[in-house]
Parts: C-alpha cells; sequence; structure tokens
C-alpha cells in the first residue's frame, strides 16, 4: 500500500505537467509576421501603410483622416475579429479591394475587439488598411449599434449610402459601380 500511495502524485504529476503541454496557448495573441502593405489608393498622413498597423483612432482623427482623403471614393467597412458575418463578407471586400483599390480608398474600422484578434483577423483577410475604435465612438456617431456596417463616400467626401449588417456581393457591387459613375 505505501508503495502506491508514493507513486500516485508523481503520476499526478506527470499527467498534468503532460496535458497542460498539449493544451498550452501561444506565448502571445499579437501576430508575429512582417508588415503586410496595405493597398491604398491615395496618400494620407492618417491613414496607415500596413495591413497590420491598426493604430488606435479616435472620433476627431477619423473626421481628419476622411478630410485628408478627400478627391479620392472611399468605402469605410465597420468589422470586428469576433463578427461572423464580418467573417463571411470579409472575402468579397477582400476581392473589391483587389479589384478597385487603385480608384477607391478601402478603410476597416475595427470595433470592439482586442488588438491581437483584430491584428490576426486583418493580415488573414484584407489587402487594406484599418483602424482601431476600440470603444465604438467612431460606430456610434455613425448611427450603428454593431459590426458589420459598410458606408460609401463619393471623391467629394459625400454620402453615397450604406449598408447595415452583411454586405452581399451584389449590394457591394451595385454601390461600387454608384461610385465610379
Amino acid at each position: 500500500m505505501q508503495g502506491m500511495t508514493r507513486r500516485t502524485p508523481a503520476f499526478v504529476c506527470a499527467v498534468t505537467v503532460l496535458a497542460s503541454a498539449c493544451t498550452a496557448a501561444p506565448a502571445t495573441d499579437v501576430p508575429t509576421a512582417s508588415p503586410v502593405p496595405a493597398v491604398n489608393a491615395t496618400r494620407s498622413a492618417l491613414l496607415p501603410t500596413t495591413v497590420n498597423e491598426i493604430p488606435d483612432m479616435d472620433l476627431e482623427s477619423y473626421g481628419a483622416l476622411r478630410m485628408q482623403v478627400k478627391g479620392t471614393p472611399m468605402v469605410i467597412n465597420m468589422w470586428a475579429s469576433w463578427c461572423t458575418p464580418c467573417k463571411a463578407e470579409a472575402p468579397y471586400l477582400a476581392a473589391a479591394a483587389r479589384k478597385y483599390g487603385d480608384r477607391i480608398q478601402f478603410l476597416g474600422v475595427d470595433v470592439q475587439d482586442n488588438r491581437g484578434d483584430a491584428q490576426g483577423f486583418a493580415i488573414e483577410h484584407w489587402p487594406y488598411p484599418s483602424v482601431f475604435d476600440p470603444s465604438g465612438t467612431i460606430m456610434a456617431h455613425l448611427g450603428i449599434r454593431g459590426p458589420p456596417a459598410t458606408f460609401f463616400y463619393a471623391a467629394d467626401g459625400s454620402f453615397v449610402t450604406s449598408v447595415p449588417g452583411q454586405i452581399a456581393p451584389e449590394a457591394l457591387d451595385q454601390a461600387l459601380r454608384q461610385l465610379l459613375g
């Protein structure tokens, strides 16, 4: 009996170490990939040049960015890495950005998210830049309750249309045709 009692703690310890080694999470949730250049139709001091940059942006900075991009049509998509409809619409937005990214500025606004998760999502899905709105201030200003939502602006900065919720390929194509005239 005594021999069994001594082996039991050692056995439990070994099993615990093995189990934790199999389920251990990565040391960090921030992607370590090198910077991914963003497809940008224009230049702006506030417009990120890499996909994984995702700088913080408040409402004032967002307004300044919109003014700096004036002269170029713009598509702004509100998204979050935890948002299932955002994941579903991502391929359509990415394809549109690859097709029209030299004529239309695409911008993601990541809302109420974890920065590391957002960077991973952006690297996986977007060829265009995003900014980080952790409190949802920009989203609230635009009258949106949650992601996704997509806004379309003409080259003169005027509002053209928006699509609350997950955008369908047909709605995206129609709005892009409106922007390009």
